[in-house]
């Protein structure tokens, strides 16, 4: 029983300590942080509000909302040589149904073009493998949950194309948030690490977004970095938040990294839009290059319209 009163209070020292430390670091990121005229006027607490961005849920929550609704999908995705002329497309119209607690995807139109699919209709390109990862249904898929809370990204257990999807999918959903599992880089995408932080400038503004006014955080990396550009992954970074809920209205990033065994280079934006009590993706757009050892790169642009949520 004492032991058990001693691990009990461990752990609870242990505790007290890590949020003393976040908190310690956010006052320190709150110093570094630049508020725009406007945002002075607003008395932002800047602490608090690096909490919340450092802690933000949303913006991985709205992806897996996508499976608790119906919607349909204008799916638009191309694969370009070093020439930039496209040699694989896919164009189509997709449509989602939830019912019962499953959801299964009806397939309207589609064209494609090029080596898009393999001889055994299986996604000859990873950047495909990852766009129907996150926007298309195959056969009938029941009993899931919009949880996020515990769940972890780690790709530590996958091979071969399972492994690249999920490291595109940690570098999608947590800009910003350190990573394990990808060799090289994972602690370099955490900037808000003070190692990593004293890389970028921060700034704080407020404006409207689509006729809603909200904070907007901006995170770029500081020009005189003096080759030091391998220290990073995300080069740039745009999030609009909602002002009271502080969920992620939109968000813009650019990323780039080269570890010698791969490199890539990335832009995406996603827009979001709500439908009842979800929060949801309305329309993403990627434009990237991928490579990865022993594999022929990739040069994808896609985009995503979603509307029509049931």
């Amino acid at each position: 029983m004492q032991k058990l009163f001693l691990i009990v209070g461990l752990f609870a020292c242990i505790q007290v300590l890590n949020a003393q430390s976040d908190s310690v670091d956010n006052e320190r990121l709150a110093k570094m942080v630049i508020l725009s005229e406007v945002t002075i006027r607003t008395d932002i607490n800047v602490a608090k509000f690096m909490k919340r961005v450092k802690e933000d849920t949303s913006f991985y929550k709205a992806f897996r909302n996508l499976h608790m609704v119906g919607f349909t999908s204008l799916n638009d995705i191309r694969l370009r040589d070093k020439k930039n002329k496209v040699v694989a497309s896919l164009q189509s119209k997709t449509i989602q149904k939830r019912e019962a607690n499953c959801r299964t995807m009806e397939v309207v139109e589609e064209k494609t073009t090029g080596d898009f699919y393999n001889k055994n209709n299986d996604y000859n390109y990873y950047t495909a493998e990852l766009y129907a990862s996150l926007f298309f249904t195959k056969g009938k898929v029941c009993g899931e949950t919009n949880i996020v809370k515990g769940i972890e990204l780690n790709p530590k257990s996958q091979r071969g194309i399972e492994k690249h999807k999920q490291q595109l999918k940690m570098l999608f959903f947590n800009p910003g948030k350190k990573i394990s599992g990808i060799p090289l880089m994972g602690d370099k995408i955490d900037i808000f690490d003070p190692d990593r932080a004293k890389y970028y400038d921060f700034l704080i503004d407020y404006d409207d977004y689509e006729g809603e006014p909200c904070y907007i955080f901006s995170i770029k990396a500081k020009a005189d970095l003096n080759g030091k550009k391998d220290k990073i992954v995300i080069d740039s970074m745009i999030t609009w938040f909602h002002p009271k809920t502080m969920e992620v209205l939109a968000r813009k990033y650019d990323m780039s990294y080269n570890a010698g065994v791969y490199d890539f280079d990335v832009h995406m934006e996603v827009q979001m839009t709500r439908y009842g009590k979800y929060l949801l993706p309305k329309t993403l757009r990627y434009v990237g290059t991928w490579d990865v050892a022993f594999k022929k790169r990739e040069r994808g642009v896609f985009t995503a319209t979603l509307f029509d949520f049931k």
